[in-house]
């Protein structure tokens, strides 16, 4: 009397596993495993500059720059037309091309030694003031020619704190030719195109900051 039940139950058991283990086992094949991991490359902060970069005594905290989804991503772009965006196939940088932009933002303010404290607006600094940017260009653009030019735009905002008032504003753009097709020949002109901007954003924010006034009777 009671093998019919036992055995009714066993037999949905069987059922389920049988419908159960291929769904397990595509779970563990993982397309692509065997392909190589893509190379990462990293760019450089601005470290020399003109007689422009003032020396000022404000702090300053940098935002992580805004960028529509195609740029906002590790992959290194590409443009065959203005339509059109594409990726170097199996090339990240080390970052998000923002996030990367951003600490390279920071370590070009520290290397001017021109400013008190500069940070991260993620750090919590107390900051007299904020630069605020937007990624606008970053990619490498194939104008008929083999080698490609880079280009990179950056927008700008100053904002004094704590009463948010923008006190300045600036588009910066710069473009260079790589010297070859190679991907290395590319990433050196990402390099150069991005350190001058960077050179040319510190200078006019230092210009920008003003002079602060000092009481000599606090000091």
């Amino acid at each position: 009397m009671t093998t019919g039940p036992v055995y009714r139950r066993f037999a949905r058991i069987t059922v389920l596993a049988a419908l159960v283990s291929p769904v397990l086992i595509s779970c563990s094949v993982v397309p692509g495993a065997n392909a190589p991991p893509p190379r990462l490359f990293v760019l450089s902060p601005k470290a020399t500059f003109t007689t422009e970069a003032r020396q000022t005594d404000w702090q300053l905290a940098i935002d992580v720059p805004l960028a529509e989804a195609g740029l906002n991503t590790a992959r290194i772009a590409l443009r065959h037309n203005p339509l059109s965006l594409n990726y170097f196939e199996r090339a990240n940088w080390i970052d998000t091309a923002p996030r990367m932009v951003q600490t390279l933002m920071v370590e070009s303010f520290e290397n001017s030694g021109k400013i008190m404290a500069v940070a991260r607006s993620s750090v919590g600094l107390r900051a007299d003031y904020s630069l605020l940017s937007d990624l606008r260009e970053f990619q490498a653009e194939y104008n008929g020619s083999d080698a490609p030019a880079v280009r990179v735009r950056l927008n700008f905002k100053l904002i004094r704190m704590p009463q948010r008032v923008i006190v300045g504003t600036t588009n910066i753009e710069r473009s260079v030719k790589a010297a070859g097709t190679r991907l290395e020949d590319i990433v050196l002109a990402y390099d150069d195109a991005l350190g001058k901007v960077l050179r040319r954003m510190v200078e006019w924010t230092l210009q920008s900051l003003p002079v602060r006034v000092v009481d000599p009777d606090r000091r």
